[in-house]
């Protein structure tokens, strides 16, 4: 089993920014990916940004391109996401979600269905 605690969310205004955590631990070695999603209010819940545990490869949904920056300590089995320029839209809790995998590129990594650990969610509030 892998537990994930998710941290830093919050209010901030549009154009703020905000750095999401997500702690792993328990059977980190089992997982080969790790991604962070986000559900809205009546919306399904959708990718934000996945990575290989490997740091190989990086995958961004459109939406948050040149603005969201995914990164990895594996030493700390800590995913980070760096949210800048946020708009209202990014509003939505956000989950941090490890996969046992293998997976390989974006085809796999942006769907929620393939991850088998979820954290309880942080919630990010983007004001206008």
């Amino acid at each position: 089993q892998v537990q994930l605690v998710e941290s830093g969310g919050g209010l901030v205004q549009a154009g703020g920014s905000l750095r999401l955590s997500c702690a792993a631990s328990g059977r980190t070695d089992s997982t080969n990916a790790m991604g962070w999603f986000r559900q809205a209010p009546g919306k399904e819940r959708e990718s934000v940004a996945a990575i290989l545990r490997s740091g190989a490869y990086i995958y961004y949904a459109n939406s948050v391109k040149g603005r969201f920056t995914l990164s990895i300590d594996n030493a700390k089995n800590t995913v980070y996401l760096q949210m800048n320029g946020l708009k209202p839209e990014d509003t939505a809790v956000y989950y941090c979600a490890a996969a046992r995998g293998p997976l390989y590129g974006s085809h796999q990594l942006y769907a929620p269905g393939n991850y088998d650990f979820w954290g309880q969610g942080t919630q990010v509030t983007v004001s206008s």
